[in-house]
């Protein structure tokens, strides 16, 4: 009775987040019924927001912008739109882009700019979230997400819109000073348009430096899977260096690592691989082989994201660890319950054989076992079998927040739905320890499906400094569909719920967003450290007002954007 009622309240809270989800996706949706024959002839050419996807089939209903005039701190990744548009065929339109000047000869130099164009994926819709789906239950359209910087040229079909994607890295060393330059629109004519960014005299720490914990779990099998080569390969590892590095450069500290086979119990469409080998020998003694674990752990953290480990996991979705057993002569499985003597047993052994190899290879400190939300029993007995192993051992849990087990999590990730009470948040951060949040398939907004308002990524970075955590959890970074470069819809959950990134690697709009975000909250954290020590306390007071108005409450009466908009300039007097 009790299990029901929960389930009704839960039910009736998704009815409200949905009502008002579905009303803004009406409100948000392109006209796509504007006569293509009253638009201007020829190839149109215009700068729009970053926060807007623009429909493939619709011409775009902005005012034609020919300048974009921003400004960016050193060490800033700042972004934009172009849309071309035309009611006739394009063929072989090109983008040049070139050096930046200021009026004292400094420059910023085209290297700093990438562009590529956007290319659309079919996508679905919230429409309850969480569960299995098919796709002919689901509206299904076209969104532009990924931003292809591979190709050089494209062609654009009559009565079709197509956004490119530009970017500019200044760099930590640039001149503060106002910067200006073209990029040119090559097609059927040449059409230049103006670029001016005021580089102000503030800096941002390098990715590796930042506050900010964006934590994206990794995928391995899928890169071999889509790259057609083998599972743990030097061609494998080769290809996986690319994608690393660019989660890297997103200020990603955690590794993801799987400890046992499949300890999300196969939901996802590739396998799940233990980078440990766990044998049973004749004898009845154990072995366990770290090579696999050791080379890959090396070699993400070679690729730039060297702060933790989390090892997946003493509490899988499915109980089911697998194992070689010698005297059976193949894969034997142990499926006892967690806390069960055997259970006890067989991770017993393994945990003491895993906390010497790990502090031997000097990577015990910054090693957890991570979980996810467990019945809190289960959760409590792999807590208790830890610390009796050794005391010392670090727990990461992603769920919901449970005050009787708080203290023993040293890296505690919570819903969205969830808050910390400010006094165990604060005892957290005196503890140095890590308190951060996350979203899935369960909320509509924030997230950050292929349907999401890009600005809803941004809006997280905000949100976070607002509720003082440290950071953003999702999964996943590259659980790939079967075919995610035309397909981002899946089995299970909203479309682009398993996947941030596309293969090649290639980035994505959301994927851009979420940096910017980070960007932000690293951009707040200064400043707010500099007014507080200049007892700046009118400037204090203006950011902490703007802060405060990001609660996802208010998400049902303003979209992220508009609040973006509100409070952007803050971060750039």
């Amino acid at each position: 009775m009790i299990k029901l009622l929960i389930w009704g309240m839960k039910y009736l809270f998704l009815l409200c987040f949905l009502g008002f989800y579905l009303t803004t996706e009406a409100q948000n949706k392109p006209n796509t019924n504007i006569d293509w024959s009253k638009i201007n002839p020829g190839l149109q050419v215009s700068f729009a927001s970053s926060n807007i996807r623009y429909a493939k089939e619709a011409p775009p209903e902005i005012t034609v912008q020919k300048a974009w005039t921003t400004k960016a701190w050193k060490g800033e990744k700042i972004n934009t739109q172009v849309l071309l548009w035309s009611g006739e065929a394009s063929k072989s339109i090109k983008i040049q882009v070139s050096d930046l000047k200021d009026a004292q000869g400094n420059v910023l130099k085209k290297e700093n700019i990438s562009s590529g164009f956007l290319k659309y994926v079919i996508t679905d819709e919230f429409k309850g979230g969480c569960g299995y789906r098919k796709a002919k239950d689901f509206d299904s359209s076209y969104v532009a997400d990924i931003i292809d910087t591979k190709t050089a040229a494209i062609s654009l079909l009559k009565n079709n819109t197509q956004p490119l994607w530009l970017s500019i890295k200044v760099p930590a060393n640039a001149k503060a000073g106002s910067y200006s330059g073209q990029i040119k629109v090559i097609g059927n004519k040449e059409q230049e348009l103006q670029i001016t960014v005021q580089v102000l005299d503030r800096t941002l720490p390098p990715t590796s430096k930042w506050k900010y914990d964006l934590d994206l779990w990794q995928h391995p099998q899928a890169i071999a899977r889509v790259h057609k080569v083998q599972t743990w390969s030097a061609e494998h590892f080769a290809l996986m260096k690319e994608y690393y590095q660019m989660l890297a450069n997103a200020g990603q500290k955690t590794i993801t690592a799987s400890i046992v086979n499949e300890p999300w119990g196969h939901q996802t469409f590739d396998d799940y691989p233990s980078l440990v080998k766990w044998t049973k020998k004749k004898d009845g003694s154990w072995k366990y082989d770290y090579s696999l674990f050791d080379k890959y752990i090396a070699f993400v953290m070679e690729c730039g994201i060297t702060d933790r480990i989390n090892c997946y996991s003493m509490v899988p979705w499915k109980i089911a660890f697998t194992y070689y057993d010698e005297n059976l002569g193949q894969e034997a499985v142990l499926k006892d319950a967690i806390g069960s003597e055997a259970y006890n047993r067989f991770w017993k052994t393994m945990l003491v054989d895993f906390t010497a190899h790990l502090k031997q290879k000097g990577w015990f400190s910054k090693t957890y076992i991570a979980m996810d939300e467990r019945p809190m029993e289960a959760m409590k007995a792999v807590i208790k079998l830890l610390k009796e192993t050794d005391k010392d051992w670090k727990i990461a849990l992603a769920g919901d927040y449970h005050g009787e087990i708080e203290g023993d999590i040293d890296n505690y990730c919570i819903a969205s739905k969830w808050d910390f009470p400010a006094e165990v948040l604060q005892k957290r951060q005196q503890q140095g320890k890590i308190s951060t949040w996350y979203t899935c398939c369960t909320e509509p907004y924030p997230n950050a499906f292929t349907f999401s308002s890009p600005a809803e990524q941004v809006w997280m970075g905000w949100y976070s400094a607002n509720k003082t955590l440290d950071g953003y959890v999702r999964w996943a970074y590259n659980s790939w569909t079967k075919n995610p470069l035309v397909d981002s819809r899946f089995t299970a959950w909203p479309a682009g719920d398993t996947y941030q990134i596309y293969p090649g690697p290639l980035s994505s709009v959301r994927f851009e967003k979420l940096i910017e975000g980070a960007q932000d909250f690293e951009k707040i954290s200064l400043l707010k450290a500099q007014y507080a020590a200049n007892k700046n306390t009118k400037q204090l007071n203006a950011l902490n007002s703007a802060l405060a108005t990001f609660d996802i409450k208010l998400l049902a009466t303003t979209s992220a954007d508009e609040m973006l908009k509100k409070v952007k300039d803050l971060l750039n007097d």
